[in-house]
């Protein structure tokens, strides 16, 4: 809970001092923001300090292996009808990261906090949240992530008993099991559309049904909570019934899930749905996701998809045939260096899209599509891509250190 935090303590200073400095050196040596470097260096100095920087602060965290990014900025921009906010924006999801951002924010009222999953019951214990909001679960850099249910489970051993108010996505049977524990949870539908990672019951291991909307376990009986909040096509649906609308920029059926999310999110901190999903229009793109930007006199629309779930919502949106396409794939630390859930992707869904293929593991990726029977073609970087292409808007798909690369070289 926010309260007078008064002055920080001479180390805890001395800690954010160093760690904007560390951050200005790397950012002056091109290597990045610096937030990371910045936080590693704070916290070395003051390993309480994130603690320290989050008291005079209502914090809500955003945990999810999907969209997290996007509804931090949701929540952020709907949070500042009632005062400023300070937030981890463009995507410093550890404790390092994490510190830096609020380490500039001693003027605000709220803390608004994307968090990795795996870090997400450690820094709930530094900040002590007044709501957190857990979107989904799926498998996600495989060879660094525990399997999902793992990481359910430490969701919610790590969060009973806690003080926050959790808004959960109750159409995801693994944040639906996690959440669980928490004793005071605002059930969200929010949808599911990859179930690839739910099909057997997270309580005793059972096979869930899933008739409809809805799934409950044969065995256990475990089954899904009835929401509070509902996404409904193109409304949210209050506690109270009223459908609100919902007008975004942002495309896609999994970003009026963000909003329904935001939304709920929003009136825990007594921001009224009319008020928080009108100040959620105003978002264009979220660091650097769905900008459409020109490039050797065309127009390329860049989109990120991290793991199947990530490509299945990205498939939705894009235009349809003849438009062509762009994907990138690289396997580096960030991305996780296993690249076997490109098998896991129902690439037809790209059939009579012309398909162009960049990125470090290009050849995987070439083996992926040629076994799923589409038509494409190599190329050894952006430029040769885009000088092949057919006419139309060039729509991009990568997932994360090939979407930086991208962004880097097509100047966004």
């Amino acid at each position: 809970m926010a309260g007078n935090s008064g002055p920080l303590s001479p180390r805890a200073k001395l800690a954010v001092t160093a760690g904007k400095a560390a951050a200005a050196v790397s950012r002056a040596a091109g290597r990045g923001s610096g937030s990371v470097i910045g936080g590693k260096v704070a916290l070395k100095l003051d390993p309480d300090l994130l603690a320290r920087l989050a008291t005079h602060l209502d914090v809500v965290l955003v945990s999810a292996t999907n969209g997290k990014t996007t509804t931090t900025r949701l929540i952020a921009e709907a949070l500042r009808a009632s005062g400023p906010v300070v937030s981890n924006a463009l995507g410093a999801n550890m404790p390092a990261g994490i510190t830096s951002a609020l380490a500039g924010g001693s003027d605000a009222r709220y803390g608004v906090i994307e968090v990795d999953e795996k870090y997400l019951a450690g820094v709930a214990r530094d900040v002590t949240p007044k709501a957190i909001a857990l979107l989904n679960l799926s498998r996600d850099q495989l060879d660094r992530a525990a399997e999902t249910r793992m990481l359910a489970e430490r969701w919610r051993e790590g969060l009973s008993g806690t003080d926050a108010v959790v808004v959960a996505n109750a159409d995801d049977p693994l944040v639906a099991w996690a959440a669980s524990s928490c004793p005071t949870v605002v059930w969200v539908a929010a949808g599911q559309e990859w179930k690839d990672d739910a099909w057997s019951c997270p309580s005793c291991g059972g096979v869930l049904q899933r008739p409809g909307d809805d799934w409950y376990c044969g065995d256990c009986g475990f089954r899904r909570p009835p929401p509070t909040w509902a996404l409904s096509g193109d409304y949210v649906v209050a506690p109270d019934g009223v459908a609100w609308p919902i007008q975004l920029q942002l495309p896609g059926r999994a970003n009026k899930a963000n909003a329904a999310t935001s939304a709920a999110v929003a009136a825990v901190f007594g921001v009224a749905p009319k008020v928080a999903l009108e100040r959620m229009y105003a978002v264009q793109a979220v660091a650097g996701r769905y900008d459409v930007v020109p490039y050797q006199g065309r127009d390329l629309r860049l989109l990120l998809a991290k793991n199947p779930a990530g490509w299945l919502e990205t498939f939705s949106l894009i235009d349809g045939p003849p438009a062509p396409v762009l994907l990138s794939v690289n396997a580096r630390g960030a991305d996780g260096t296993d690249t076997s859930w490109l098998w896991d992707v129902d690439y037809t869904r790209l059939a009579g899209h012309p398909i162009f293929v960049i990125g470090d593991r290009k050849l995987d990726l070439a083996v992926r599509l040629e076994v799923a029977g589409l038509d494409f073609r190599v190329c050894a970087d952006v430029d040769e891509a885009v000088r092949s292409a057919p006419p139309g808007r060039i729509e991009v798909i990568a997932n994360y250190t090939a979407f930086q690369d991208l962004r880097r070289v097509v100047g966004n």
